[in-house]
């Protein structure tokens, strides 16, 4: 039993694995997030690996890492570290500055030879000093350790130093507390169909527990204090994987077979993956050639009659412009799911921004108004997902959701729904008593058109790129038709905004403050965090975070007009305070921006907000 002096309890303790892109940083933090999950703690992730395919080993640009965060309040993978793995020199520089000072630096010290710190451009043969590293190093001899637990499997040394991930994550596992049922029930699930890896991993990470326990004098472990969360069956889910689960939520309540129509393209590709593997739903996932015939080919599906989906990221949104085109005049159900990555180009493939705003409202042909919305976290979602879908079945319109890296690959704990939980949907279907006296673009009093499927009886019809009358559905090159028709069109986008929720404020006094801190999409746990963080200093400031783009929600003009300053912080250059800035000309709209690839941290936005306070 350890000592109950080595045990400190925390509210939320964060732990960064680091390694070659080949070392598995992933898969371990993964499991270790998949169980922190199960036994109860709020969790965020953030996997942050390279682009490359493979960097050469032990060097600075092959290091992939995966931060997360478990534990009580948590809403962001947090600004820095407790525990830092690092599997080798490069992985300890290029992560040593998300350590806290008051972390821990756990090391494979097998991987510190002369010639791995030359790999990693290390002058001396004292990395810690060259580093300045002054915070607790627990050097441990992981390669040697793991040979030695597998020198009778019958593995050569490269399949053995494979498993070197599962010795780090059972120390881990100790120094948490972690009962080790879990997560060699998750490898046996994932190794499945090799029960010789999984036996080696199995040996492998109990040894690395063992290994904790051996050592507990000179390390503390951990204890975490969870929160009272609403009963329920939690797991671990990324945003992708989630985006993907709303889509199907979203089929099952709406009555229509799910449809797929996408090109791989990182971030989008896993949303691809997991319906792929739903044939038992009904969904059917087609992977097309290109960007342009995954949207074609939804198009054609929405025609007739489905769910119609297509995803993407930024430079696939670009290629999908004249498809959306399509879709809008053509006024039919899609859903676009846009999972943002750094661009301009091909640019950042595996790092997140907020760039695509614009793209996703105006990057069209002519007045071509759809809706835009945006998800907050990983679990979000798979609400948004389900949003997206509802709004354009129920509105007859393509309907943009804005995702982007770091919640597409994050992962949080979320609550599966129950069966009650998602109201049914309601496409927007023309009716018996229309038979005779239907057209293609009749519309209800929001005008919204009614949808006829193709092969009902009565309801012949044809839809296309080309303008038509409004009245008979026929061609028409009419010019005030033509202005007719644009009008309509904007009308039943903005109609939209009476089916969505109000905006609302978070504050810390019944008194609104002066200042109001927005943001809108993934940025939610930093601005979040920051507005606690705020609060606990002393600085009054509400909080509004954005998921409704266009249209804005009803009383977003009235909310954002009562506060002396609206300070939008965001992942661009400007985006979406220049949208609000058009839209309310007489805001005093201050703007808080990082566009390099990485989150926000909160401190930046903390700071940001108190540099712009002190600065009037």
């Amino acid at each position: 039993m350890l000592e109950k002096n080595n045990v400190k309890f925390r509210q939320s303790i964060v732990v960064r694995f680091s390694g070659d892109s080949g070392d598995g940083m992933q898969l371990a933090g993964n499991i270790f997030s998949n169980v922190s999950a199960e036994i109860g703690d709020i969790i965020s992730t953030f996997p942050d690996y390279p682009a490359e395919v493979r960097a050469p080993q032990g060097s600075l640009n092959g290091v992939s890492g995966f931060q997360v965060n478990i534990g009580h309040g948590v809403h962001t993978p947090g600004d820095e570290c407790d525990v830092l793995v690092a599997m080798n020199p490069a992985a300890l520089k290029q992560n040593v500055k998300f350590l806290s000072p008051r972390g821990v630096a756990i090391v494979d010290i097998d991987s510190f030879k002369k010639t791995d710190l030359e790999k990693a451009h290390f002058k001396t043969m004292t990395p810690y000093k060259e580093l300045g590293l002054k915070t607790q190093v627990v050097e441990v001899p992981m390669t040697e350790m793991v040979k030695a637990a597998l020198k009778d499997s019958g593995m050569d040394f490269k399949s053995q130093m494979k498993c070197r991930n599962m010795f780090a994550l059972g120390l881990v596992c100790w120094l948490f507390n972690f009962p080790m049922d879990a997560p060699l029930r998750f490898l046996k699930e994932k190794f499945a169909k090799k029960p010789a890896v999984f036996n080696a991993n199995a040996k492998v990470i109990q040894g690395g527990y063992d290994y904790g326990h051996n050592i507990h004098a000179s390390v503390s472990t951990y204890r975490i204090e969870t929160d009272d969360r609403r009963p329920g069956i939690y797991t671990d889910v990324n945003g992708n994987k989630a985006t993907a689960w709303g889509l199907i939520e979203a089929s099952e309540k709406s009555h229509c077979k799910l449809f797929l129509g996408s090109y791989p393209i990182t971030p989008a590709t896993d949303i691809l993956h997991e319906l792929a593997k739903r044939r038992d739903l009904g969904v059917k996932a087609c992977q097309m050639e290109d960007e342009i015939a995954g949207i074609c080919a939804a198009i054609g599906a929405s025609f007739a009659g489905n769910l119609a989906v297509t995803t993407t990221s930024g430079p696939g949104l670009s290629l999908k412009s004249e498809g959306l085109g399509l879709a809008v005049m053509a006024e039919l159900p899609l859903v676009l799911i846009d999972v943002q990555r750094g661009g301009p180009s091909t640019g950042l493939p595996t790092k997140t921004e907020q760039t695509d705003l614009k793209q996703a409202l105006y990057g069209r042909s002519g007045e071509s108004p759809l809706v835009v919305l945006a998800a907050l976290s990983p679990s979000d979602c798979f609400h948004m997902a389900f949003e997206a879908a509802r709004i354009a079945l129920e509105h007859m319109t393509p309907v943009i959701l804005l995702t982007d890296a770091f919640i597409a690959n994050g992962s949080s704990a979320w609550r599966i729904p129950e069966i009650g939980d998602y109201p049914e949907i309601h496409p927007h279907y023309v009716t018996k008593d229309m038979k005779g006296h239907w057209t293609p673009y009749m519309r209800n009093d929001e005008a919204v058109r009614f949808w006829a499927i193709p092969g009902t009886e009565g309801f012949a019809h044809r839809v296309g790129g080309l303008e038509k009358d409004y009245n008979t559905g026929a061609l028409s090159n009419n010019p005030e038709n033509h202005e007719r028709m644009v009008a309509a069109r904007a009308r039943k986008v903005a109609m939209v905004a009476n089916h969505i929720p109000e905006l609302t404020v978070r504050s810390d006094s019944d008194v609104p403050a002066d200042t109001l801190l927005v943001g809108w999409g993934g940025t939610y746990g930093h601005l979040y965090t920051a507005f606690e963080e705020l609060s606990k200093q002393g600085i009054k400031v509400d909080f509004a975070q954005f998921q409704y783009i266009n249209p804005l929600p009803r009383n977003a003009s009235a909310v954002l007009g009562k506060y002396k300053r609206v300070i939008v912080a965001e992942l661009n250059s400007g985006q979406f305070a220049d949208y609000l800035q058009a839209k309310n000309p007489k805001l005093n709209i201050r703007r808080i921006n990082k566009v390099q690839g990485q989150p926000f941290l909160v401190s930046e936005i903390v700071d940001g907000v108190k540099s712009i306070l002190e600065g009037e």
